[in-house]
């Protein structure tokens, strides 16, 4: 068998194991928004830390059934071939199909990886992991589980989906101290959109719904809503943008303001941010709003203390 008829063949492969008869384990997962339940303590109970291993398992072990069929699958490199396979299908991936690895530095276990991959969302090791390369793999698995089933229909960004979403989104502002103008602000946002990128699917969506989500966090949202900007021309400057060291740095400017008027405020947010990031990381959920939240808040932090910093207005 050439190379050209193996890929289309493997490519053939991801619509097979969405169809095939799945392990009671996965149809939960799905059942319950493609990852398990919500803790309720600071952390995943023992019956959610089984589901999640289960049901990455028997993804990453289908994946090696239908792709190769025998052996074991090495999960990093499956990861990066799925992404090259969807490029090859028409997906349109503004940055291309890498899979990008990010270790964070530690001289001892349990060690820490995030892989971010194309379109924006970032997952992370959901076990304790004794090596680096054991934290890699981790993260690689469960980032493998969500890309086979971010192409379930049910993933795609339809009238039905975008006011769930929305509901979610005004449940969630509930519980914030944040001001009805500016939560307001934000779900109109994020409703338009939503409605903007219908038929996309939500790991292909990721990077632009976390930049509005940090909008809204910064307070930007309303800022501009108090300058008389449009929704429309809001999202139509920030779709073309990307999350980059720029955008971070500026976020993070606002965030040492914010500190010296009301000392405290910044350590008090960093702190959030670190139970934030890793209560969602050992529940194998989708990382990139609570990791990029603790990125620009430790950048605000240096540049006050001086340390590696080069931030200026």
């Amino acid at each position: 068998m050439n190379s050209t008829s193996n890929h289309h063949q493997k490519i053939q492969t991801i619509d097979n194991l969405l169809q095939s008869q799945r392990p009671p384990v996965l149809e939960m997962v799905i059942k319950n928004g493609l990852q398990p339940p919500p803790p309720t303590g600071s952390a995943p109970d023992a019956r959610a830390k089984q589901v999640l291993k289960e049901a990455v398992d028997a993804v990453v072990n289908s994946f090696a059934k239908h792709t190769q069929g025998y052996g074991r699958v090495n999960v990093v490199e499956a990861l990066q071939e799925f992404w090259q396979m969807k490029q090859a299908r028409g997906t349109d991936l503004k940055n291309g199909a890498v899979v990008i690895y990010e270790s964070v530095p530690s001289s001892s276990q349990p060690y820490i990886c995030y892989v971010t991959l194309p379109g924006g969302s970032c997952f992370g090791s959901f076990q304790n992991c004794p090596t680096k390369a054991e934290a890699r793999r981790s993260s690689a698995k469960i980032a493998l589980m969500n890309s086979v089933f971010n192409e379930h229909p049910s993933r795609r960004i339809s009238d039905e989906f975008i006011e769930r979403a929305v509901q979610e989104a005004r449940t969630s502002f509930k519980g914030e101290t944040t001001s009805t103008d500016a939560s307001d602000a934000g779900i109109g946002a994020f409703r338009f959109m939503l409605e903007a990128n219908k038929g996309r699917t939500m790991l292909e969506f990721q990077e632009l719904m976390t930049v509005f989500q940090l909008l809204h966090w910064n307070g930007s949202l309303k800022a501009m809503r108090e300058r008389q900007c449009s929704r429309q021309e809001v999202v139509a400057h920030y779709s073309n943008r990307s999350l980059d060291d720029d955008m971070r740095a500026q976020m993070a400017l606002d965030w040492i303001a914010r500190e010296q008027e009301n000392p405290g405020v910044l350590e008090r947010e960093l702190a959030q941010a670190e139970r934030e990031l890793e209560t969602a990381r050992l529940a194998g959920r989708e990382l990139r709003f609570p990791k990029e939240k603790k990125d620009i808040l430790m950048l605000a932090h240096a540049q006050l203390r001086g340390v590696g910093g080069n931030i200026t207005s």
